[in-house]
Order: structure tokens, then C-alpha cells, then sequence
């Protein structure tokens, strides 16, 4: 049985350079109905034993020692986190955490069509959808198994639902998307949706990354320019879109002016925003990350079945407190941890 606590008066979490730690990503699952190229090595990954995935009462046990120490944000990812199974039970369980303000959830899209409502009904408030390309034959290259369709579809079914925010996020890769850029943002604008650009990292040991692919945020930002001749670019606060991510926010100046065209670029590669990060990471198995770029991590699942909340309690501290100042990602493909994009959710 977890042994539970009374957490009410305990110091906000803040690491050895005076970052506040308020935003947890949640993993809830290393498995995936999709295989995408720059997430899963090809041969694939050896997946987290069934008894060592965290129960949704050790999920809420470590979640409340979380927001006792100040987090007030939950991303909920994967893997693909909507293949857990009664996950929106587990989504409704988290939002009545004393102290949990806002949930959000990152998605590969296709179980949208199914679940956008009910997700929304259990307490998701934001939504990102992955969409690296429009094109069927690409994205179905790109994602191995994907199915751009039935994406498109659970977008829809996003939109009919009510989510707050709804982003659209696209892994920038030169010779692949590069030539989409406008594409997807008009794509996203007239939906009233938010795109972003994501530059690729060298995880797995850079085993998935090309340096000659990486699509750098300058590039990016010249790509959306050049779509509609004559615009300019303003740097913007993100307005709604602005959550507790990494992302910088762009805004699109047209002639004519028109609605607002805010996109923003998450660029840990060519533009690092580690000085101002906030955020720690929980794999589905306990383990907590304190940076993605390091494959080093505390595993609190041990230590909440052996020695309760209050034992884990010290032990996020322990972790927020080998906290680096930033990761070591080359633009060779060096520098960047063992660990696959999917074991730790982005």
C-alpha cells in the first residue's frame, strides 16, 4: 500500500540555478501505434515489463508530491499516450489532484477521432497533434504506419470537442518538409490552430539523425516569410498558445493585416532556451529525467513502493538538485543521450 502524506507545506521545487520547476511531462505508456522515423530506432525498443509500468494509483501518489511541491502543469505523453488503456479515467483522477491547475496532451492523432471528446469531457485542456506532412505517401513514410487521413480526422474531431488550445507540431526535416512549411501553417491557421516547428534532436545516440536534415529555426522562420511575399515576422508572446513549453512564438505580419498568424519553433539544437526551463520528465516506468538530453535518472516507482510519498518526496528534490544548466546536442548528431524519443515523451 503507498503511504500518502501531508503536503501542504513544502518549499516550491527550484534547481541549482534558480529555475522554478512547475510543469511535469507525464509519460503514461513507451508503447506506440506509430513508428515514426526520427522517434523509434528502426529495429525498435525493448519495452518497459508490464509490472514495471506505473499503476494509475502510483501515477496519482507521485503526481501529488509534485503539485506539494509547486508543479501546477501535467503534459501527459508516451510513447502514444492514448493506447493506456482508461486513460481518461486516469485524466479525471489527475485533474482532482489539490494543486494541479492545467493538463495537456500530446498526440499522434489517430485514436483522436474516438477519444477528443471524452479526453476533453475528463479535463484535458490543450491538445498537440503531431503533422509532419499533409502528404499521404510521406506521412505514411515518415510515421511507418501512419494513416494522414485518419489524423485530418481526429483534428476535426479536436476542433468539434472544445479544447482550449490545439497545436499542430511538425519535426522540421530539410529534403522532407521543408517545402510544407507554408502549407502547414496555412493548414492551421484556417483552422484556428496554432502550428510549431520542431527542430530534430540527436537522440538514440544519434542514431536517427542527419545533420544535413536539420531544418535550423532561422531557416524555419525564412520559410514562413517566403510563403506570403511581402510579410514580416515579429516576435510575439504566444498570447493563448503560450503554455509551459519551450516553444518561442512568431507572429506573421501580412499586408492587409487579417487574423492573427502566431506559429512558434522549439530549438534545442540552434536556439537553446535551457536557461529558462521549467520542466522535468517522468517516464512510464517511475523514472525521473530531470533534462531530456541526459540519460541519467531517479527511479521513483522503487522508491514509492518501498518507502512511500514522503521518501519521494525527497528524492524529486535529489534529482531537481543534479539539475545541469543545459544539455550537450551538437549539430553533428553528438552529445545527446542513449534513450529514444519515445521511451521519455518528448
Amino acid at each position: 500500500m503507498v503511504r500518502t502524506m501531508d503536503t501542504t507545506a513544502i518549499d516550491p521545487l527550484t534547481d541549482p540555478q534558480g529555475r522554478r520547476i512547475d510543469y511535469v511531462r507525464l509519460s503514461v505508456t513507451d508503447r506506440c501505434n506509430y513508428r515514426c522515423t526520427y522517434c523509434m530506432p528502426e529495429a525498435g525498443i525493448d519495452h518497459i515489463d508490464r509490472g514495471d509500468i506505473l499503476s494509475f494509483e502510483e501515477i496519482l501518489a507521485i503526481v501529488r508530491c509534485f503539485a506539494a511541491l509547486g508543479v501546477r502543469r501535467l503534459r501527459i505523453t508516451g510513447g502514444e499516450p492514448t493506447v493506456r488503456r482508461d486513460l481518461c479515467d486516469l485524466v479525471r483522477r489527475l485533474g482532482a489532484v489539490p494543486g494541479i491547475e492545467e493538463m495537456s496532451l500530446s498526440t499522434n492523432g489517430h485514436l483522436l477521432p474516438e477519444l477528443a471528446a471524452p479526453l476533453r469531457a475528463a479535463g484535458v485542456a490543450r491538445l498537440n497533434v503531431s503533422l509532419d506532412t499533409l502528404d499521404a505517401e510521406k506521412f505514411t513514410r515518415i510515421t511507418r504506419l501512419g494513416d494522414v487521413a485518419r489524423v485530418r480526422a481526429g483534428i476535426e474531431a479536436a476542433r468539434a470537442a472544445g479544447f482550449a488550445v490545439i497545436k499542430i507540431n511538425t519535426v522540421a526535416v530539410k529534403g522532407f518538409n521543408d517545402g510544407e512549411i507554408g502549407a502547414l501553417c496555412d493548414f492551421a491557421w484556417s483552422r484556428g490552430m496554432i502550428p510549431r516547428f520542431i527542430e530534430q534532436m540527436p537522440m538514440a545516440g544519434g542514431e536517427m539523425f542527419v545533420p544535413g536534415e536539420l531544418l535550423a529555426a532561422h531557416e524555419i522562420r525564412d520559410l514562413v516569410v517566403a510563403a506570403w511575399p511581402g510579410s514580416r515576422l515579429v516576435a510575439d508572446d504566444g498570447g493563448g498558445a503560450r503554455g509551459a513549453g519551450p516553444a518561442r512564438y512568431w507572429r506573421l505580419e501580412v499586408p492587409g493585416g487579417g487574423p492573427v498568424r502566431r506559429f512558434g519553433i522549439i530549438s534545442a539544437m540552434t536556439e537553446h532556451f535551457c536557461d529558462a526551463c521549467n520542466r522535468v520528465r517522468l517516464s512510464a516506468s517511475g523514472a525521473l529525467h530531470a533534462c531530456l538530453g541526459f540519460d541519467d535518472a531517479v527511479n521513483l516507482r522503487d522508491v514509492l513502493r518501498s518507502d512511500g510519498e514522503p521518501a519521494v518526496i525527497a528524492a524529486i528534490h535529489r534529482a531537481v538538485g543534479a539539475k545541469r544548466p543545459g544539455h550537450t546536442f551538437g549539430l553533428l548528431g553528438i552529445g545527446g543521450p542513449r534513450k529514444s524519443m519515445i521511451s521519455i515523451g518528448g
